[in-house]
């Protein structure tokens, strides 16, 4: 059943990559408001669903797990935003890198070891990451343009498409190094419940400065894509929770590989071609987080 879930798990988050990309518009400054709406209110869904199965959340709960959800919704905000700026088979590796960075704050911050894996890991991702951007800024404009010719979209060589999504992953990374420390006292079950909880708060707010203040539509032919990547998001932390739980050494590296997947979508849906350089690095990046994910489960077991 393990693998199972991992494989729905991959699936699913690599599918709420390609659909947030899809539904990421790019002359819609709102857009990723409109995702926070969409995702907060298929969470909250799943949240009511979990608590009358018997899942019990206090607002004390909430409270507690509060600075995480603010990191992890903070950090999906950054990454939504970053979507309209850059290639998500460039933009995926990134963000997927937060592991390595979370494993370098325990490691400075938390005094914890780290095995000869994760740390061949972390150095691959670190190196990758680096030269991914080096490669990004480097790259010639009408090199750029041209291999951008079949694609849907068209992308400038810009800072702010690097680090939106470098936002992205330290955010996310202190979202982990964070849940380290509150795991410790609070249920795995809650805490997910409660970050649901928070996410829809959030979605609420979004609802309220988007539809009602600025007056902006939602409708079915514009934004159907947002209410699949939500779906897409909310159940495949479900299963990566469940699958994790179950075996933590299988999963954990099928898992961490999404974003091979994401990569594979954009290229097959969004026709997005990168260069050989900026492929050589993105397999940097890929193999380091891998070996991250095969430390995590040898260390969970």
């Amino acid at each position: 059943m393990w693998f199972i879930l991992a494989l729905a798990a991959m699936l699913c988050w690599s599918g709420s990559d390609i659909f947030s990309k899809l539904g990421s518009e790019q002359n819609d400054k709102y857009s990723h408001f409109k995702m926070v709406i969409f995702v907060g209110f298929v969470m909250g869904i799943h949240a009511v669903i979990t608590i009358v199965f018997g899942t019990r959340v206090t607002v004390s709960d909430i409270l507690q797990y509060l600075p995480v959800s603010l990191l992890y919704i903070s950090s999906m905000i950054l990454g939504y935003v970053g979507l309209r700026y850059i290639e998500l088979s460039v933009s995926s590796p990134i963000c997927n890198s937060s592991g390595a960075i979370a494993a370098i704050f325990c490691f400075l911050i938390l005094k914890q070891e780290l095995d000869t894996l994760s740390l061949i890991g972390v150095v691959l991702v670190c190196l990758g990451v680096i030269s991914l951007g080096i490669v990004e800024m480097r790259e010639d404009d009408e090199a750029r343009a041209l291999r951008q010719m079949s694609a849907n979209r068209k992308y400038s060589k810009s800072f702010i498409a690097l680090l939106l999504p470098l936002m992205y992953c330290l955010l996310d990374a202190a979202g982990t190094f964070a849940d380290a420390l509150v795991l410790e006292t609070l249920d795995e079950d809650v805490a997910n419940t409660a970050y649901e909880l928070t996410f829809l708060l959030m979605a609420v707010i979004s609802f309220i400065y988007v539809v009602i203040i600025k007056r902006e539509k939602l409708t079915f032919s514009r934004d159907k894509y947002k209410g699949v990547a939500a779906v897409c998001e909310t159940v495949g932390q479900f299963a990566y929770v469940y699958a994790i739980a179950n075996y933590a050494i299988g999963a954990a590296p099928i898992i961490s590989a999404y974003c091979v997947l994401s990569a594979v979508w954009g290229r097959i849906f969004l026709k997005e071609k990168l260069s050989k350089k900026h492929y050589a690095v993105i397999v940097v990046v890929i193999l380091g987080i891998i070996l991250l994910g095969v430390a995590e489960g040898l260390y969970s077991e």
